[in-house]
């Protein structure tokens, strides 16, 4: 058991690019564990958290459906914005700027081998965050993310997740929008999902919130439902 997970912020950085590092430090450890079940030997699979900031883009999960964006490619371009078809769960999610998005690439093997409960401990770590800034968020069943107003007219998502497993080996992540521009959303269905809201920290306090403030919120909360320590 490893529970030792390395930080690293990229900072604001390029979607398909960012995609490209994920499945390079995720195909390692999955090398890893493919030549331990091989040769029959222990070596410890790292683990890894980024945390990133991108431009505009739009990606589509695996089992999504592409009429869920509602732009095609020029009015794409004028916005600003890319799109991209993706190995993740899910359906279809926005990123831009003031955007917090994490991806943990862990080897469950290190912590639990349970994709429910990591889902949950995800979404968990978000609630505990939100709590910290008087933002009452949950759950909404079947639908996977944090919500606010759960059961009202007024239900919102706040964060949405997405993840990849193979071999208990995790990527891809989860999108907290902290300062997002929210009138990017206006051009998708949010995760397939007709007629919910999403909201934003910065709409919820009516005042921007520092990024790296969230951030270190964020970690605490993950170090400790994972009982892990970032390096």
């Amino acid at each position: 058991m490893h529970n030792k997970i390395e930080l690293i912020d990229l900072g604001e950085k390029d979607y398909k690019d960012t995609w490209d590092y994920q499945e390079k430090l995720f195909q390692g450890i999955v090398d890893i564990k493919i030549e331990n079940r091989k040769n029959n030997t222990e070596i410890v699979t790292p683990n890894y958290f980024l945390f990133v900031e991108h431009p505009h883009v739009y990606t589509l999960g695996k089992s999504g459906d592409i009429s869920n964006l509602l732009l095609n490619e020029e009015q794409l371009a004028q916005k600003g914005a890319t799109f991209y078809k993706i190995n993740r769960g899910g359906d279809i999610t926005y990123h831009g700027p003031g955007q917090i998005v994490g991806y943990p690439i862990l080897d469950l093997d290190n912590f639990f081998t349970d994709i429910h409960k990591y889902l949950r401990f995800l979404e968990e770590v978000i609630i505990k965050t939100l709590e910290e800034y008087g933002v009452n968020s949950t759950r909404s069943e079947g639908e996977t993310g944090v919500w606010l107003d759960v059961g009202t007219p007024f239900a919102r998502k706040i964060c949405a997740l997405g993840v990849r497993t193979s071999r208990w080996v995790t990527m891809h992540g989860f999108a907290l929008n902290v300062n997002a521009n929210l009138g990017y959303f206006d051009n998708i269905i949010p995760c397939g999902i007709k007629g919910k809201a999403v909201t934003s920290l910065e709409a919820e306090l009516n005042r921007k919130v520092p990024l790296e403030e969230v951030k270190s919120k964020i970690l605490k909360h993950f170090a400790k439902l994972f009982e892990a320590e970032f390096v």
